[in-house]
């Protein structure tokens, strides 16, 4: 039996809406499958990946009112000496830390945050 492709497509661009959204849940039902399958799929691909992240980049975004507190901390965190460690603090927002673990990135975030500066994880 073959199908008549050219009447098909002129019967649907013919049809309503309605009998449109009808005959799509008919084929859903007939044959297992669901349109919005393909939607799905790729929405929890993406959330998939973003729930696989392992790594993160720490940026100080803002120093606050203690910049010698900061400048510290951040000596402390990437082992820089202080010129270098204070020409980061006075480039905010920049990177303290890159490729660190999440619990690594989330230390680094509350050591800095302890002593008021603003810190985002990417």
């Amino acid at each position: 039996m073959a199908l008549d492709t050219n009447a098909i497509v002129e019967q649907l661009k013919d049809a309503s809406i309605l009998e449109l959204n009808d005959l799509v849940k008919a084929i859903e039902e007939e044959f297992g499958v669901s349109a919005a399958a393909p939607v799905a799929a790729a929405a929890g691909a993406g959330e998939a990946g973003a729930a696989a992240k392992d790594s993160f980049d720490v940026e100080l975004s803002e120093v606050g009112q203690e910049k010698v507190k900061v400048i510290k901390a951040v000596r402390e965190i990437t082992g820089l000496g202080l010129k270098d460690a204070k020409g980061l603090v006075d480039g905010a927002p920049s990177v303290v830390k890159e490729g660190a673990t999440e619990d690594e990135a989330n230390k680094i975030k509350e050591d800095l945050e302890a002593v008021g500066a603003t810190v985002t994880l990417k």
